[in-house]
């Protein structure tokens, strides 16, 4: 496409050409993209010879962070919202923000067979707790009482929820045995295409709002090659392929310059 080539030939100049000091990358990164980002982080330095000094956690929280100087110069967060909202609060580089990928919730449980194909399980009384991440700070967490509310069951499962601090969090109660089931990413629990351990449900997309990710330089890494290089290295082929291996949907601008 016409329109990605000015940005296309600068990520290539990107990644042909190692700058001659390397930087360490301050990146605060959602915690459902954990595992992709330690292979792309990981691919970026070799490309590059920069280093990517990541935290992981819920997004609302890096956000207040944020706003109370930690000195992380690019977010990949878990949502548009905190992005575009650290934009209009004059603290993220406007221009630099793009979806990198599209989350997707499962219902899923440690035991194999516990959780069937379509989530029916939520409208029975087998199980006394369920997991999710805290639906302030963390998207997936509100994602996951949408669909208990559409699904009917918010009231019947509100005393039996239990709250994670960020979606890792409320996978590890799950795998601990701390409550029978929960709602993760799918990026957590993937393998080979296909949930790799216990049982689970992709829940459907009609039953909650679509979980658009977006990456956004911050101010602090304004004036850094090897932030900007990192924001624009999401982009490129080998990342967008990762990020589909873990079950995300891909933007609609990955897809559509593919083909062409």
């Amino acid at each position: 496409m016409k329109t990605f080539l000015p940005l296309l030939c600068a990520i290539s100049v990107v990644l042909m050409t190692k700058v001659s000091v390397a930087e360490d990358v301050q990146v605060a990164v959602a915690a459902n993209f954990t595992k992709p980002m330690e292979k792309i982080a990981a691919d970026f330095e070799k490309a590059t010879g920069n280093k990517v000094v990541a935290s992981f956690g819920a997004t609302g929280k890096f956000v207040e962070q944020i706003k109370n100087g930690a000195p992380f110069q690019v977010l990949i967060s878990a949502d548009q919202k905190s992005p575009i909202k650290l934009e209009k609060e004059e603290l993220a580089v406007v221009g630099t923000r793009y979806t990198y990928a599209i989350g997707k919730l499962v219902l899923w449980s440690a035991t194999p067979g516990f959780v069937d194909d379509k989530g029916a399980v939520l409208k029975t009384s087998d199980f006394q707790h369920i997991s999710i991440a805290d639906p302030k700070v963390a998207p997936y967490g509100k994602a996951a009482m949408k669909v208990m509310t559409k699904m009917g069951v918010i009231d019947a499962l509100t005393p039996k929820i239990v709250q994670g601090d960020s979606i890792a969090q409320a996978k590890a109660f799950v795998g601990s045995g701390n409550a029978e089931l929960g709602f993760v990413a799918l990026s957590q629990v993937i393998k080979d295409g296909k949930i790799g351990e216990g049982s689970g449900w992709i829940v459907s997309p009609d039953l909650y709002s679509p979980l658009y990710q977006d990456v956004v330089l911050l101010k602090t890494g304004e004036n850094s090659e090897a932030a900007r290089a990192l924001v624009e290295y999401l982009r490129t082929e080998p990342a967008q392929a990762i990020i589909k291996s873990y079950g995300y949907e891909l933007p609609k601008w990955a897809t559509t310059d593919a083909k062409e």
